[in-house]
């Protein structure tokens, strides 16, 4: 296998203050590094895209336990690739490997950092990169979902929320999902098997939720915030369960409000608020790995998702922007090679 001597790579120029632009980020070309000993060479076939990312590029990250990308150094995080040389016992050239490494054509390191994986249990290794131990963690263990719930989904044709709807399905809750346009909306009803959606530009989410769910909610799936966080505490029934996993509106424009709480509402209603942030850790990947597998064997479950498969890892930034402006619709990977 032919390996080059150079490589391109995504470089975060300068820290997010307002709008994120393609200013923020350089792409440079770098040599492709000599894996040393107990290491391995790998050549990255798709990286992540996710719309976390922004809040990364902040000096002042607010997501606790994760430290803020820094200015001269790559960007991007997450990614599964191929075994191209290796100085290790533990990986053979050709082995499917995933990582949290960054925006760049190859990675070398310590054969430990990298996740075998085995390429036949998914039709595709994009499969790998999905959002979906953040969705089973938020919908099973933070939200538990199930039976009788009846579940509202806010940003749910994003790659978070598209999982975490149909997790809610899987496991017998009726589930309503909202999304910014009608194509969405329709994707989110006739694709994933929402069993109702509706369009946030439309007129007030209250409303929307007064009709869809007449008799009230019972469990809030947030990757929103703003007026549908509101919304969503009027049409809650008592001890309802809110997991709350992002807050999209004011992280994607700057000006918009914070969610105001109607706190006498949730105090006599019962609300269980319950923040969460999925850390990817073993037990938590494994969770979903078990039952994204079952439930794709048993049909039950649509991997939606969106690959980004001209101009190769060069095009990651432009990637991300169009990701946050909803352009894409489900998990977003970018093709590398």
């Amino acid at each position: 296998m032919s390996i080059p001597e150079k490589q391109w790579e995504v470089r975060l120029a300068k820290h997010v203050e307002d709008d994120l632009t393609l200013e923020h980020f350089d792409v440079v070309e770098v040599a492709v590094p000599e894996p040393g000993d107990g290491e391995v060479l790998v050549r990255v076939d798709y990286v992540s895209v996710a719309a976390a990312f922004k809040e990364f590029m902040r000096s002042d990250c607010q997501i606790p336990g994760v430290p803020p990308w820094k200015v001269g150094e790559p960007a991007g995080a997450g990614g599964v690739g191929t075994v191209v040389k290796s100085n290790s016992p533990d990986l053979e050239v050709g082995d499917l490997v995933q990582s949290f490494g960054p925006w760049q054509e190859y990675w070398s390191g310590p054969a430990q950092q990298f996740i075998k994986q085995n390429p036949h249990y998914v039709p595709s290794p994009v499969y790998f990169l999905s959002q979906g131990p953040t969705a089973y963690y938020g919908m099973a263990t933070i939200a538990q979902a199930g039976e009788g719930d009846v579940v509202f989904v806010t940003g749910a044709a994003g790659g978070v929320g598209s999982l975490a709807g149909q997790i809610a399905k899987a496991r017998g809750a009726k589930v309503i999902g909202s999304a910014g346009s009608q194509e969405k909306v329709d994707w989110l009803v006739n694709e994933l098997g929402f069993d109702a959606a509706f369009n946030y530009k439309d007129g007030p989410a209250a409303d929307r939720l007064r009709e869809l769910a007449p008799d009230g909610i019972s469990v809030f799936f947030d990757n929103v915030g703003g007026e549908q966080f509101e919304a969503a505490i009027q049409a809650a029934r008592p001890h309802a369960r809110f997991a709350l996993c992002g807050a999209l509106a004011n992280q994607n424009d700057g000006t918009a409000e914070h969610p105001r709480i109607d706190l006498m509402t949730a105090i006599t209603k019962h609300l269980e608020i319950r923040p969460f942030a999925c850390y990817h850790l073993p037990e938590q990947i494994q969770d979903w790995v078990v039952h994204f597998g079952q439930w794709l064997q048993e049909g039950k479950f649509v991997f939606p998702h969106t690959i980004v498969d001209e101009g190769g890892v060069k095009t990651a930034p432009q990637a991300l922007l169009s990701l946050l402006a909803g352009k894409y619709t489900g998990n977003v990977t970018v093709k590398c090679s």
